[in-house]
């Protein structure tokens, strides 16, 4: 043979068994990885080659499939009253994802789920049908929130205190994410990413904001843990006219001083006196009040299974006398969601022991099967009995001498805590408006928090009592009522 054709074909052959040896690299160790890429469009397009798998509220499907027509996605998804539950499904698009409950059991609805297949799946490599999320969501609590919420900018949550079941998570405005679930959405989608995607922000459960006088709370609960407060209606000794610690500003109270000054603990909570509260704040200091804070679920990210991010915060980082003292009102570098404060509540309600708050009830697949199950959460006692029923007459208090009559349940027990969180350079914002109560009659039981963030009202007007505390009342006569 002739030298240069057995070099050539001595070369062909080497080409063709390092082509042999990679085809069997990707096909034997790479083809998983491939296949399981984000940027498979063919996985995009198996998602929603069939009818997704459902989202339940109260045992009806809040979220449905219907037939495209197209090539590439043979459905897509639909959405019952999708503002309304906008907070807690999120969206399921073919070009942008999924968030939220979509997001997390993306894998469980659309069928891909390894828990899924049946042995005749697994033979045939088939898609197995899809799984459904049950959720621990009630419909009434939802929609009464959600129409008390209506001309406002808030948003608010509803727990119940025994189970740790989340009945509501309402955010205002909210957007249809039915807008955005085809390949070609575009303008939708820029219509809802306006303004740095304000109109699809989860206020309830990720926009940890000043908590203002709904943390005295927390406060209270450290100071008397701590024994620093073994009686509610002792009066304080702490004067008002009341200075800062470390400073010479005076800390003024909405009450004015003379109905602040040497008060009980149960007055300066109905009367929201900010002096009392700097002050147990001051006594006790940073690190009793970080870890009271702690407890309760401040500075920790927090699985519904949705994911509190950023979480609630209460600082960490070393803080000047005058600083800690401003924490005991909810001030400085405070930071508490919805669903923070209705932890807090709830935790107060159920004699001190705080249940893990889900969403969740359920996953089960296509034939009913449980794939996994929440109805066993875990709970810590995060502070004694003693000190929870001392709160709760406090509360008591607000509700029915305070600035929380407009929360009133006829035939309920109801306690609460108002707020006003002061915002921007100079007070230049609208303050937010906040109220947290929790509601008890015939065996039933809810804690809710709500937060106005806007309003056209009339500054001295603003308050958490005005305001957020007949959105309150709505839920609670929603789930009390029942």
């Amino acid at each position: 043979m002739n030298k240069t054709i057995r070099r050539a074909s001595v070369f062909c052959l080497l080409l063709v068994l390092a082509l042999l040896v990679r085809v069997t690299w990707v096909q034997a160790y790479q083809g998983q990885a491939l296949a399981d890429d984000k940027h498979n469009r063919r996985n995009l397009i198996g998602q929603y080659e069939n009818p997704l798998g459902n989202i339940i509220v109260g045992g009806e499907a809040i979220t449905g499939s219907t037939k495209t027509g197209g090539k590439d996605f043979g459905y897509k998804r639909t959405y019952t009253d999708g503002p309304l539950y906008a907070p807690i499904t999120g969206y399921s698009s073919q070009a942008y994802g999924t968030t939220m409950l979509e997001g997390i059991y993306k894998n469980v609805l659309n069928g891909s789920d390894s828990r899924l297949k049946t042995m005749m799946d697994t033979l045939t490599n088939k898609r197995a049908a899809p799984g459904n999320v049950l959720t621990t969501i009630d419909k009434d609590v939802q929609k009464a929130a959600y129409d008390a919420l209506q001309g406002k900018q808030g948003a608010a949550v509803a727990i119940d205190p025994a189970t740790g079941e989340i009945l509501a998570v309402v955010n205002n405005p909210s957007f249809d994410p039915g807008r955005i679930t085809g390949a070609a959405d575009d303008k939708a989608w820029q219509e809802l990413s306006a303004d740095k995607g304000k109109a699809m922000e989860n206020v309830a459960l990720r926009k940890p904001q000043a908590p203002g006088s709904t943390f005295k709370l927390v406060t209270l609960a450290a100071a008397i843990e701590n024994g620093l407060v073994t009686n509610l209606d002792q009066t304080t000794g702490i004067p008002d006219p009341y200075t800062i610690p470390g400073t010479r500003t005076l800390l003024p109270s909405e009450a004015g001083s003379a109905a602040c000054n040497n008060v009980s603990v149960r007055t300066a909570l109905r009367l929201s006196c900010n002096n009392v509260f700097a002050e147990l704040a001051h006594k006790l200091g940073q690190d009793k009040m970080r870890a009271m804070a702690e407890k309760l679920g401040f500075n920790t990210q927090i699985d519904t299974p949705v994911r509190t991010n950023p979480p609630s915060k209460y600082p960490s980082k070393k803080m000047s006398v005058d600083q800690v003292a401003q924490t005991g009102i909810g001030q400085f570098d405070v930071q508490a969601t919805p669903l923070q404060m209705a932890m807090v509540t709830a935790a107060i309600e159920n004699g001190g022991k705080l249940v893990a708050p889900h969403m969740v009830s359920e996953v089960t697949d296509a034939g009913g099967n449980v794939l996994e199950s929440f109805k066993d959460p875990k709970s810590q006692q995060v502070m004694s009995e003693k000190t929870a029923s001392m709160i709760r007459d406090a509360m008591k208090t607000v509700a029915t001498e305070g600035g929380g009559k407009p929360a009133l349940v006829s035939g309920a027990e109801v306690g609460g805590k108002t707020g006003t969180a002061q915002r921007g350079v100079n007070n230049s914002l609208a303050p937010l408006a906040w109220f947290t109560s929790y509601g008890k009659t015939n065996g039933k039981q809810i804690a809710v928090a709500v937060v106005i963030e806007n309003s056209d009202t009339d500054r001295s007007e603003i308050g958490g009592g005005k305001l957020a505390a007949p959105i309150a009342q709505k839920m609670m006569q929603a789930w009390l009522k029942k």
